[in-house]
């Protein structure tokens, strides 16, 4: 049987995103219009992934979020609970009661070259277990997935990946190199560009030069 997942997509608050991408995007204001947009683009791939039955965006203030509402995403309270993986917790657990056999996954939502086939790739070689996909780096993690009625039980940060190893999620040996590259430096970013940023990020990107 096809597994069906739930995501959740964590997203800070947009004025305080991305603060080491200062030297590419620019003022507070554009870094923040850029972190709106990969998140944008990264909802888009996920809700066009047939395995993913509803992206839900765990929010700090959901009410800055309107445009992902509008992609198809619900934008729901992270609980106000500091740091990621509490909120990625709260949320979760509203999730399971509400379908208690499901799978529950977490997504970055920096992911702006996403593409459906490689998220979809990485759900069926999870082969219903509790599973997680590194980042190109092997160090962080983009997705985690639980098992079906099992625990997400999120352990994202520095070293996130072996954390996630040592807790006993198994890895996603597949290439799938969009769902991989995750932007959290000036590096990162002239990675997706080579891969090829969404639509969002694109027009995000092409405002910043405009700007300079």
């Amino acid at each position: 049987m096809a597994v069906a997942v739930n995501l959740v997509v964590p997203l800070k608050r947009l004025t305080a995103a991305k603060s080491r991408l200062a030297e590419r995007a620019g003022s507070g204001e554009l870094r923040s219009a850029l972190a709106l947009a990969m998140a944008m683009d990264t909802v888009a791939a996920a809700l066009a992934t047939p395995a993913v039955r509803r992206v839900l965006v765990a929010a700090a203030d959901p009410t800055e979020l309107g445009a992902l509402r509008e992609l198809g995403a619900e934008v729901v309270f992270d609980g106000g609970e500091s740091g990621l993986n509490a909120g990625l917790r709260h949320v979760a657990r509203q999730v399971r009661a509400e379908d208690p056999d499901c799978v529950v996954g977490a997504l970055q939502a920096d992911l702006p070259a996403l593409r459906p086939d490689d998220l979809a790739a990485a759900i069926a070689a999870s082969g219903a277990r509790r599973a997680f996909c590194a980042d190109r780096a092997g160090t962080g993690t983009t997705l985690l997935l639980s098992a079906p009625a099992g625990e997400l039980d999120p352990h994202f940060g520095p070293g996130s990946a072996r954390a996630h190893t040592e807790s006993g999620a198994a890895p996603v040996e597949l290439t799938v190199p969009t769902l991989r590259a995750d932007v959290d430096t000036p590096d990162d970013l002239a990675h997706v560009q080579l891969l090829g940023v969404g639509e969002h990020t694109r027009a995000a990107l092409q405002t910043r030069t405009r700007a300079c």
